[in-house]
């Protein structure tokens, strides 16, 4: 979600075209034709290198979730578990397809950071079934959208995208900097030792990121996280002791944390994922246009929208956060000008291998809280910051400004006052706790109910990159 981009879908353009574009392009470079299979040897490294871009990110979540919701070691380690496993079967569906679901591309999936900020409130007092109960309703409700995507672009232009990554990044921030302090509920938060850990991280992954080309400048949380967890290790800050409980093989147990249909955890989990569909067809469409160097087809988009859903549909069941399609991978396909998506498919199974080794959820459950806050406060930063670019293509009068005003007033400003709406019904007040879906909810009404100028970009759809 770092880069995360929308682009017109354009209906004149025939499925035919985009066809002739794509054979052209593969007649002068196999590697941007996502129907080529490199040989192995080369495919093999390259779908582990978008792995490595993902894996962090991927179990951030989990983890996050774990420690607000007050988790045992062991659940913390099935959560981290079942991402991998999910989001090795959910890349596998989006890159191969399965009749019409898919985008069959090199789209890699992962668990959505989105969610966050409206599941922390959920999971800490319905609990983790109730999550799960509606990101089953909301996976669903994303896929519908998927289906009819075309009528459904209307709620999507970049001023409400755009507003809607911003609040994301903004209001997980306070997260990440509550794993600066060590980690929610840690009887030491904010000593010096974690502070200065979380400091060392933040340096190596930004020094990588900025001075670093390729590979190192993609895997830099993943490098900041290791040179953390070396650095943590003297000063007592690493337990394995979960990896030594842990198994080396575990098939994946359905409804093992359960699932409860809460009416305000489906409501709010279930607009999330109408929303973030924005995101899904912004990076759908980066991944065709830097990959494949055309636009996307129709079959691309509502397949691969409706693929998200389903995955996300899918996770609930095995204990899995919602899915979403990678943006930090779309910017390496377009890096490495490889749009297999045989290379994504291998990187999927090898997520889903992953996935079934509990040894390795745990070692990444040993994460120091504070090293991993070093890297997630960048990874929350980048997220506000592409939501900023996504503004860029809308222009900005006095009506967009007021979309984007407003809802960063309700965002921002009901959760830090609570006792505002103390005395409403707690399926109101979990709804206004996460702040995400006023804020979501305000952009998307004024966008519908205030007059348009003429001239603003918003009246003919997402914007190009």
């Amino acid at each position: 979600m770092w880069e995360s981009i929308m682009s017109l879908d354009s209906p004149e353009r025939s499925d035919s075209s985009h066809q002739f574009e794509e054979n052209q392009i593969t007649n002068k470079n196999p590697l941007r034709d996502v129907d080529y299979f490199p040989p192995l040897r080369k495919a093999i490294p390259l779908g582990i290198q978008h792995v490595l871009a993902m894996f962090v990110s991927n179990a951030a979540v989990p983890l996050i979730i774990a420690g607000t919701a007050g988790l045992s070691g062991a659940d913390t380690v099935f959560l981290v578990q079942m991402a991998m496993f999910v989001a090795g079967i959910a890349t596998l569906v989006q890159t191969l397809g399965i009749g019409p679901l898919g985008a069959r591309l090199p789209i890699v999936m992962g668990t959505s950071f989105g969610f966050v900020p409206v599941m922390i409130p959920i999971a800490a007092n319905q609990g983790l079934p109730a999550v799960f109960g509606g990101a089953l309703i909301g996976g669903l409700a994303m896929a519908v959208v998927g289906l009819c995507y075309r009528r459904l672009s209307v709620f999507f232009p970049p001023v409400v995208s755009g507003t809607f990554v911003l609040l994301i990044g903004i209001l997980l921030l306070p997260v990440g900097f509550a794993y600066v302090g060590g980690g929610v509920g840690a009887e030491d938060f904010g000593s010096p030792h974690h502070l200065l850990l979380a400091a060392l991280v933040f340096v190596v992954t930004v020094a990588f990121h900025q001075f670093c080309r390729g590979f190192l400048s993609e895997a830099a949380v993943l490098i900041g996280i290791l040179v953390g967890c070396v650095a943590a290790a003297p000063m007592g800050l690493l337990d394995f002791s979960r990896v030594a409980e842990a198994g080396w093989f575990q098939l994946p147990i359905p409804f093992e944390i359960g699932l409860a249909f809460d009416p305000a955890a489906i409501l709010a989990i279930t607009l999330m994922a109408v929303v973030t569909c924005a995101e899904s067809i912004g990076d759908i469409s980066g991944t065709a246009i830097g990959g494949a160097e055309r636009e996307p087809t129709a079959r691309e988009l509502s397949g691969g929208v409706m693929a998200d859903g389903l995955s996300s549909s899918f996770a609930a069941l095995f204990g899995a956060f919602p899915q979403i399609s990678f943006s930090q991978n779309v910017g390496l396909v377009a890096l490495t000008g490889v749009a297999s998506r045989f290379v994504v498919a291998l990187g999927g199974g090898f997520l889903v291998l992953a996935g079934l080794v509990p040894k390795l959820g745990a070692l990444v459950s040993a994460i120091p809280a504070a090293a991993l806050g070093g890297a997630v406060i960048i990874m929350f930063g980048m997220i506000a910051s592409a939501g900023v670019k996504m503004l860029s293509h809308a222009r900005f009068n006095k009506r967009n400004m007021l979309i984007v005003g407003v809802s960063l007033a309700l965002a921002i400003g009901l959760p830090a006052q609570s006792g505002l709406y103390q005395g409403a019904p707690q399926q109101i007040g979990v709804l206004l706790e996460s702040g995400l879906i006023p804020g979501a909810l305000a952009s998307i009404m004024l966008n519908l109910v205030l007059p348009r100028a003429d001239d603003d970009p918003a009246t003919t759809g997402p914007a190009e990159p």
